[in-house]
């Protein structure tokens, strides 16, 4: 049985981490992780023996060529990025410079002979929602924060490297991801938390922003379902959940679901970066999944037996 080997940039994150499990789980899978960990932790890494760490910067051409080098990798899936709104948009030059990884793992991948490179998107590209849910197809990307235009941009990239060269991708549009893994920045792990704990829920602004959730099984196994099809090659993905709700509702569901004495406050609404609406249109992940998402209640229960085993 011959070795399949794979990179994930950002793989000591919420999402990579989570990806790089699931992978390690077929035995003939060797799964290489490439993180700087200025947001990803070490602790996240799956601790398995088909599983190889190397802290690197994608962003530095000469810190990954070497890894490239030892490594003969088939696919790669290239997640490592700054996230997070408040963090984006306080460091919009970091965000910016994301770019030059991009670069980066495109050029070196297509002079490597990998078959096909998978990019972590995002739902921010669609901007403010010019219709609900949001197609892949029809929705045009209008966003204006540096963030979403470098995954606007990003996508180009990946398209243009198969047309000029042939590299093969498939661009996942992450819309919210909540999971084990995620940091306390994201909002159902901050509100459940902050519930288990009988704190106050603070939300920005009247909380009538809508988002949907998907756990994190979901966005792995479509993604790995994506690997393993030749139903998605060189095509946009949107990854998430379609059940749409404000963030009102989130917080009064996780306060309801914990029990919690809990108080809901209200900040002032943030100045740029909150759109008002996401919501996707799932119908190409649903028909990959071949089954039901995860319900966010079921979605909590897991987060919360994580969090009392912890």
């Amino acid at each position: 049985m011959t070795n399949t080997t794979i990179l994930i940039t950002g793989g000591a994150g919420n999402v990579g981490s989570a990806l790089a499990n699931a992978l390690a789980k077929n035995k003939s899978n060797i799964v290489v992780i490439i993180d700087n960990l200025s947001t990803g932790s070490i602790d996240k890494v799956p601790k398995l023996d088909n599983v190889i760490f190397i802290k690197a910067d994608v962003n530095n051409y000469q810190d990954i060529v070497p890894v490239f080098g030892r490594y003969n990798f088939e696919y790669v899936f290239h997640y490592a990025a700054l996230v997070g709104v408040k963090r984006t948009l306080e460091n919009p030059m970091s965000v910016l410079e994301d770019i030059e990884g991009i670069k980066n793992i495109l050029s070196i991948s297509k002079n490597t002979g990998v078959k096909r490179v998978f990019y972590s998107s995002s739902s921010e590209v669609y901007g403010e929602p010019f219709e609900i849910p949001q197609n892949e197809q029809t929705t045009p990307l209008n966003s204006r924060l540096p963030y979403a235009i470098v995954k606007n941009v990003g996508e180009a990239f990946f398209r243009s490297f198969y047309k000029e060269y042939g590299l093969e991708y498939t661009i996942f549009r992450f819309f919210n991801t909540y999971g084990p893994n995620q940091s306390d920045d994201f909002v159902v792990p901050r509100f459940l938390r902050a519930a288990m704990a009988d704190e106050n829920l603070y939300i920005y602004g009247d909380g009538q922003q809508t988002r949907s959730f998907c756990y994190v099984d979901d966005n792995v196994d479509t993604c790995i379902k994506a690997m393993y099809s030749i139903e998605h090659v060189n095509e946009v993905l949107n990854v998430g959940s379609d059940i749409e709700m404000t963030i009102l509702e989130l917080a009064q569901q996780i306060i309801k679901f914990t029990n919690s004495r809990s108080e809901i406050v209200h900040l002032p609404a943030l100045k740029e970066g909150d759109m008002a609406r996401r919501c996707p249109d799932n119908s190409k992940m649903r028909s990959l999944l071949q089954r039901e998402l995860v319900s966010l209640e079921n979605g909590l229960d897991e987060l919360k037996k994580f969090y009392l085993s912890h």
